[in-house]
């Protein structure tokens, strides 16, 4: 058991004293020699002859004043241990072993382990109860020590954190919140994640947005040529995308003068007349090459002329 607050502790105890019991000469066993000095209790100086004493380091004592001198106050019910009592001591702290219990539940301590948490002795389901967690998920105690998950103020099993999708543990894997549940990366990925219009695999990082559809940077290419088209220009006939070259070449109308796409594509203007259409720096007299846009001009055959050059005809 293992725990932030308490510590796993074991007490000790104290067997009783052994008692003596001192019979003059004369009664009981046979005597070899003959007592002939006094012999009496170290504290109260009287005789032990016939009475039980316990034999301390410095002297024996009667029982009476062993207790009185000797004897620990059990910390539970303040009262003194007796010599005949077995005693269990913990952190200079002495108990009955009747007195060795659990404060919450009252059950007997002396033969399996406890926590001490302040001044208070408790027993391991009652420790648990009290200050360890429960599982978000089983609702069971997570015992101290044992390995677990906290996210969000909230804790699990190890075995209970798992993903929403799978039902897989995640364990020690990045996972995604999502609400009231838990994902691991690729089925959040494969769930929640937006797919590529073109190979429908998820967009993980980075990506373009094309009529609000999403795509890959590798994926959004030129339908004609397939190049590349994100960060360039570009255009699109019959909602599919064009690099500006291959639009001009497949869709857009021919300049009548240098026979070039007229895209509209860097501010290019351009010019109608009938079925002939002209880029405004195309749209020039064919004999003094004076710019008509926006004057007056007369076709001739296949050509355009000003009206002074029209006139010279």
């Amino acid at each position: 058991l293992a725990s932030g607050g308490g510590r796993v502790a074991q007490g000790h105890f104290r067997q009783p004293k052994l008692i003596l019991t001192l019979i003059p000469a004369g009664e009981g066993v046979p005597q070899t020699s003959t007592m002939t000095e006094c012999f009496d209790c170290d504290n109260c100086k009287e005789s032990l002859y016939g009475r039980k004493y316990i034999q301390m380091d410095n002297g024996p004592y009667c029982i009476p004043c062993y207790d009185a001198h000797f004897a620990n106050t059990c910390d539970e019910c303040k009262e003194l241990i007796g010599h005949d009592c077995r005693e269990l001591y913990y952190e200079d702290r002495h108990y009955h072993e009747h007195c060795f219990r659990c404060f919450r539940c009252d059950r007997s301590l002396a033969d399996e382990p406890f926590t001490c948490q302040g001044k208070e002795l408790l027993c391991n389901d009652c420790y648990c109860s009290e200050f360890s967690s429960k599982c978000i998920a089983c609702e069971k105690t997570v015992m101290p020590g044992s390995r677990k998950l906290e996210y969000n103020g909230q804790t699990w099993h190890e075995h209970c954190f798992i993903c929403s999708s799978c039902q897989q543990p995640i364990g020690s894997r990045s996972f995604i919140p999502d609400k009231k549940d838990y994902y691991c990366v690729p089925c959040y990925e494969s769930k929640f994640a937006p797919r590529c219009t073109r190979c429908k695999k998820t967009l993980t990082k980075g990506g373009v947005t094309y009529r609000d559809e999403p795509w890959h940077k590798e994926c959004f290419v030129c339908t004609g040529c397939k190049t590349p088209l994100a960060g360039q220009q570009f255009t699109s006939q019959d909602d599919n995308p064009y690099c500006i070259k291959c639009f001009g070449n497949l869709y857009a109308k021919k300049c009548s003068a240098c026979t070039k796409p007229i895209t509209g594509f860097g501010g290019g203007k351009y010019v109608s007349f009938e079925d002939r259409h002209w880029h405004h720096n195309c749209f020039n007299c064919a004999r003094c090459s004076t710019s008509l846009v926006g004057k007056g001009f007369i076709p001739d055959n296949d050509e355009i002329l000003c009206r002074d050059c029209s006139n010279d005809l």
